[in-house]
């Protein structure tokens, strides 16, 4: 019994650290990346706007697999700081060239085109399920 109160005073701590820099990871990359696209998320998802939805939904599944990759496989807090935010930076790469890509994505996103909404989420999605396989090596 003293062993496992030992581990769990030495574990948890751990736990809550690396728990609490990647959420602090994920909060950062929402904001930034809500900073970066050319529509708002928030204001589309308050009027109804599923396609704003879908995307912002997707947005955060995307940011979460890495890091959430890098949460399992990191050891020490520093990885999880430095490889999620790498991870945070390719993911919000992606999203830059998927814009890119596909031009009129403001006025899209902006009319509800939940196509365009599915689309988008699911290259984010897809970009970090490859991103989450190369961290986790």
């Amino acid at each position: 019994m003293d062993n496992i109160f030992e581990t769990l005073s030495v574990g948890l701590p751990v736990l809550v650290a690396q728990l609490g820099v990647t959420l602090a990871l994920l909060g950062a990359g929402i904001g930034a990346y809500m900073a970066l696209t050319p529509f708002h998320e928030m204001r589309l998802v308050q009027q109804g706007n599923v396609a704003g939805g879908v995307v912002l939904a997707g947005a955060l599944v995307a940011l979460s697999i890495p890091l959430a990759a890098t949460l399992a496989t990191s050891l020490v807090t520093l990885d999880i700081l430095l490889w999620g935010g790498i991870a945070v930076v390719v993911q919000l790469l992606a999203f830059l060239l998927t814009a890119a890509l596909l031009r009129d994505l403001r006025r899209m996103i902006d009319a509800g085109n939940l196509a365009a909404g599915c689309v988008v989420a699911a290259i984010q999605i897809a970009v970090a399920l490859i991103n989450a396989g190369a961290m986790a090596g």
